[in-house]
């Protein structure tokens, strides 16, 4: 039997008793591998999926292992129900510790989501507009921890590209969409900082995890060899996967860390495109525009790029 996360994180003495914890995509994967660790660790959990059966047996397995938790469904290509649930957390918790922003996919056809391309949406401009709408109900002291992964690496900003699916690729634009989230979670920390809030944002790669269930979004063949990676040493668990997810959320290590790429469970220089400062202010300002929103955190002021 493989070790608990919360033991591969090295934060099994953490109490997240009294603490809140929002993780997205939680109904598979590595996202309820750490649902049910944050709950075993006395977190009230908040599980999010599409799918309200699957939802809710984690619920129950979070239960009866002495933990708190329920479910709330949303779909990330459908604005309506991120806001929903972004307004069920504000009415069903006092304040927000912790936000996984997990949720995320590969997808093999091309399909654009409000006009937008679908692996950008729901990979990036969701979680943007569901942290947006919960910012000023995340507590001092929060830590907010974006899934990213080491894929961005193959990808350079270029936001005209999610306006089309013409020449789809579904690993350039998810590749893509990974380099907008390293570029969101960094910009989100530098504003909570120039806005004097005491809320950390990271993101993290949780590593090559067969038994995540990403492999469904391959094409056929690649499915399959997705799926036998399972036993090759040197890919990850999904307990590995998730126990990355913890020790950014968790760790004594990572507390008032800010604005970093981790990897490996050590902070890691991400690409030179991730690093962009520039980018990461367009990319902020960008998403609110395509969101139809007003820029969140904006009366901190612009940054200026190279």
């Amino acid at each position: 039997m493989s070790a608990r996360p919360e033991s591969l994180a090295d934060v099994t003495d953490i109490d997240c008793t009294g603490q809140v914890a929002l993780v997205t995509g939680s109904t598979s994967g590595i996202g309820r591998v750490a649902a049910h660790a944050l709950g075993r660790l006395g977190a009230e959990v908040i599980v999010h999926g599409r799918d309200r059966q699957a939802g809710e047996a984690v619920v129950e397995g979070i239960r009866e292992e002495g933990g708190t938790a329920t479910f709330v469904a949303a779909d990330f290509t459908k604005t309506g129900e991120i806001r929903a649930l972004a307004a069920a957390v504000r009415a069903n918790t006092n304040g927000l510790d912790l936000l996984l922003n997990n949720a995320g996919g590969l997808f093999r056809q091309g399909h654009r989501v409000e006009g937008i391309e679908r692996t950008f949406y729901v990979n990036h401009l969701a979680p943007y507009l569901l942290t947006a709408a919960l910012l000023d109900h995340v507590r001092e002291g929060a830590r907010i921890v974006t899934t990213a992964s080491d894929a961005h690496r193959g990808a350079q900003f270029d936001l005209d590209r999610v306006h089309t699916i013409d020449g789809y690729s579904g690993m350039g634009a998810y590749a893509h969409s990974k380099l907008a989230n390293v570029l969101f979670a960094s910009e989100l920390a530098r504003r909570l900082e120039s806005a004097g809030r005491p809320v950390v944002s990271n993101s993290v790669h949780p590593g090559f995890v067969p038994g995540s269930q990403f492999g469904r979004f391959l094409p056929g063949p690649l499915s399959g060899l997705f799926r036998m990676l399972g036993g090759v040493p040197g890919t990850s668990s999904v307990a590995d996967g998730a126990a990355e997810l913890l020790h950014v959320a968790l760790s004594p290590d990572t507390a008032g860390v800010s604005g970093r790429y981790f990897s490996g469970q050590s902070p890691a220089s991400p690409s030179n495109a991730a690093q962009d400062p520039g980018a990461a202010a367009h990319l902020w300002d960008r998403s609110a525009e395509m969101l139809d929103i007003q820029v969140p955190l904006g009366d901190v002021g612009a940054r200026r790029g190279p």
